[in-house]
């Protein structure tokens, strides 16, 4: 009988990992370029499962914010599948999260891949959001100038409460588990969350008669290049998202960055509006989204 362990992943296992990531999709797999940050990240663990000596299966766990486990890079050698790895290492990797303090632990999964649904209820996570990623090129010729009250503005603290009703009241929030996306991992958008951000001038608003009618969440990524992310967009109607949206790509060319990734929520009325503004990667026939998946662990 095979003898399985599931232990902290060690720098010899890199070879041997990287052979059964090599062919995960058509392109590769982006495994080998995050082994070392993830092996020597500290607020995290990378997890192995051995099949005799031999690593079979691997996830990385970080901790986001004191509170908030991710879970990402949950691979399974293909000779190894079907045989209760991938909850192994997911149960090593809960373990470890809640022993560094963590109250929910996160992950997003494919729409295509429905294996790894599956494992993550029969792990008792749930669906808490659905969100449409995609990259566009900021150009001149997508941009509509903009003036008077249509015009967004830079969030202020003064803003703060008329946000939090706002989102409180939102249609959107809940879609996509009320949480900001960055670099394919998501965060809560909690009140301190959001006065962090305007701090920083990472927030729009657009008002319009007399009340707020939507705003966007971004920051400057610089790695693996640098681009305009735009991790959470909401509005009360497309002309809204629309007028946002035409001012973080002007915003992304007043910067000079040319690259904006948009983590948009899984609906026809985003899609619709980034369409309209240029960006036909919003409706791409094989344009894949990402659900959300979450597990309290108190």
């Amino acid at each position: 009988m095979s003898h399985i362990e599931v232990r902290p992943a060690q720098a010899e296992d890199r070879e041997a990992v990287l052979a059964f990531c090599a062919h995960t999709w058509e392109h590769g797999d982006y495994i080998e370029h995050v082994w070392n940050e993830w092996l020597q990240n500290p607020a995290g663990q990378l997890i192995v499962a051995t099949v005799d000596k031999q690593p079979a299966a691997l996830v990385h766990m970080e901790m986001l914010t004191p509170e908030d486990a991710w879970l990402e890079g949950l691979r399974v050698a293909p000779e190894f599948r079907r045989q209760g790895l991938a909850r192994k290492v997911n149960e090593a990797a809960l373990t470890e999260a809640m022993r560094r303090g963590a109250q929910y632990a996160r992950m997003a999964i494919s729409h295509i891949n429905e294996r790894s649904q599956q494992v993550s209820e029969g792990g008792y996570f749930r669906r808490v959001g659905a969100i449409l990623p995609f990259n566009t090129q900021a150009t001149p010729e997508k941009i509509t100038r903009v003036h008077g009250s249509d015009k967004p503005r830079l969030a202020t603290l003064e803003d703060l409460d008329a946000i939090i009703d706002f989102l409180n009241a939102s249609n959107i929030f809940p879609i996509v588990g009320g949480l900001y996306y960055l670099r394919f991992r998501a965060y809560p958008i909690t009140a301190e969350f959001l006065e962090k951000k305007i701090k920083a001038q990472q927030i729009y608003v657009l008002h319009r008669w007399e009340r707020l009618d939507g705003l966007a969440i971004f920051e400057v990524r610089e790695n693996p290049t640098v681009s305009l992310s735009i991790g959470y967009i909401d509005g009360t109607a497309i002309e809204a998202i629309s007028l946002i949206g035409n001012e973080l790509l002007q915003h992304a060319i007043e910067i000079e960055i040319e690259n904006v990734r948009i983590y948009a929520p899984d609906l026809v009325i985003m899609r619709d509006a980034f369409a309209g503004l240029g960006c036909e990667e919003a409706i791409a026939e094989d344009s894949e989204v990402y659900y959300t998946y979450e597990r309290g662990l108190f």
